[in-house]
Parts: C-alpha cells; structure tokens; sequence
C-alpha cells in the first residue's frame, strides 16, 4: 500500500468589500477595459481596516473543517502559505491555530509569494507521507492591498486580497495514478530573477515596503516555467494530457492563463478561472479557485487535476492531485 495525501475538505473566505475596477478611475490615469484588457480583472476584495491575514485564513480554515465535518483537534498541523503575515513573528500559522482553538499539533508558514500554496501543499504531503502527520490544514491567505503603492497603475489594479483552505489526509492508495490525493510535485525556484517581482521593504529596512513589478519579464517568465512545471509534475504522475481534468492555475492574469493552457495543449474550457472576480490573491489564489470551482459543479471526485503556480523569487511549481 501507498499512503496518498487526499482532500477530504476546503473553503474559502473573501472580504466583504469588492472592489470594481471602476473604483480606480478616479485617482489613477485608467479604465475598467485598460485593466479588462491587460488582466483580465473586472473587480476583487479588499480586507477592512483590522482585518488582518489571520483572520482571513482562520475564516477560510472554519469553512473548511465545516466542509469536511472535523474539528481543529482533529488536525496534526496547520501549513499556512503568504507573503503578508501579521507580525515579523510569530507566524500567522500559529495564530490561526490559536483562532481555532487548536491545543495540539504543530502551525508554521510558507513563504514563496505566489508559489506559496503549491510550497505549502509539497511540505504538507511529505509530512504525511513521512508519516509525521495524518491530517494537515493547508491555507492560503493574503491581504496583498496592504503593500500596494496606489500611485502605480500597473500593479496596485492587480492584486486582491483572500483566504482558501483544503484539508490533506493520509489514506491509502495502490501506489498508482488512479489513487485519489496528491499523485506527484514538482518545485523550482532561481534566485537570480529577484529584481523582476519583489517588495521594497521588510525587517532590514524597518519598512513594509511596496509591491515591485517588471510585468513584460514577469509575464515572459511564466508562461515557459509554467507550461514546463505542470508538464514534468504530470511526467511524474504518469499522467497524459487527454487524462487532466481541470487545470487550476494561479490567478494571476488572463494572459498567462490562456498562454499556459495553449502551450500545455489543453483547452480553456478546461480550466477553472476566477481571475475575473478575484484579481491576483498571490498565495490564496489556487485555493480560492478551487473551493469556488467545486462550489461551481466543476470539479469532482476522481477528477485529475493540475495545479500550478508562479511568483517573487522567482519561485514557480505544480502539484498533479486526483480529487
């Protein structure tokens, strides 16, 4: 027997406020169709004022242990990817397990931009694997309007902020690509592409800093490593392209999105797409689209389906799951 990691749970949770891309024109030079145009975003959420990534994720985190009929106590661990905690420390993980009311197990975070989910989901599958945990929480979470310079047209239309939830647990599998759970990863990372996507600040500065972007290099960076990470991770699963599902793809932007797929050889319509609604969430971004594609009826038990995702660092990766 095999141990697989299979979701047995998710949610996600979303600000109130929704921002149109109209709320821009009146202290920006741009338009909702400039914005439609280049990404593909109509509108996306902004936390309130206090509403902090732990409270988002914790929100997303109680929908998910709803969904799968469990408690907090009946979680190991708590793997929470962003890039916008709370605090320098203590980690946002920790604080959510302590929003839960979770008195055992173990929380830490991920860090890899928006990589951050598929980092987060690779680390959550090895403990299990390894035998270290049974039932993990895996939670993307951001509040990306916070490190947003709102002079900048083409960034600060992009970004969004959320929370999504999946809950991983060890079952047992054949040891072959028609076990439910994680089938196979693939993670990569350059250090040397730092100055095409990163903040300006952080402890050394003593600043928060803001979002910086060279979206052409950006944008030529991810549709090639993407394309190339879903490609080897589905290598590795032995999984054909006539056999995937869905693919779930970081919602960056349209572009990229109908890019990948097309270099993949797949069709849009195979695709889960919620760019439109959600802008960029970075590392809540494929969580959210899949906890909505589920609420939508699009996917399913059995399905195949390949997830994907690219952000500062560069740090880039995919996760090949059968649902």
């Amino acid at each position: 027997m095999t141990t697989r990691s299979v979701v047995v749970g998710l949610g996600h949770y979303l600000p109130e406020r929704v921002v149109p891309n109209s709320e821009f024109e009146a202290t920006l030079d741009t338009s909702d169709e400039w914005i439609k145009s280049r990404s593909g975003i109509e509108s996306r959420h902004f936390a309130a004022d206090g509403e902090t990534t732990s409270d988002i994720a914790t929100k997303a985190a109680r929908n998910a242990l709803a969904n799968a009929g469990l408690t907090a106590n009946d979680l190991d661990a708590i793997v929470l990817a962003t890039s916008t905690a709370d605090l320098t420390f203590p980690s946002a993980a920790t604080m959510v397990q302590a929003a839960l009311g979770m008195n055992r197990g173990f929380a830490f975070d991920v860090q890899a931009v928006c990589a951050g989910f598929i980092y987060a989901m690779a680390n959550a599958n090895a403990l299990i694997i390894s035998g270290q945990a049974k039932r993990i929480m895996v939670i993307g979470a951001e509040t990306f309007s916070r490190i947003m310079d709102w002079s900048d047209r083409s960034t600060c239309v992009l970004f969004g902020d959320g929370a999504g939830a999946v809950i991983l647990e060890a079952q047992d599998g054949v040891g072959d690509k028609t076990d439910r759970g994680i089938l196979s990863v693939d993670l990569n990372s350059d250090g040397q592409h730092r100055d095409i996507l990163y903040v300006d600040g952080g402890v050394s500065t003593q600043t928060t800093g803001f979002l910086r972007m060279q979206g052409k290099e950006v944008f030529r960076h991810a549709v090639e490593k993407l394309a190339k990470t879903a490609s080897i991770a589905m290598e590795k699963a032995g999984i054909a392209n006539e056999e995937v599902d869905w693919i779930v793809p970081h919602q960056a932007n349209i572009r990229i999105i109908q890019g990948t797929a097309k270099k993949l050889g797949l069709s849009m319509d195979n695709v889960v797409v919620t760019v439109q609604n959600h802008g960029n969430t970075s590392a809540a971004s494929i969580p959210l689209a899949l906890s909505v594609g589920v609420e939508r009826g699009q996917i399913k038990r059995g399905d195949v389906i390949v997830t994907e995702a690219i952000g500062g660092g560069l740090a880039w990766g995919a996760v090949v799951l059968r649902w």
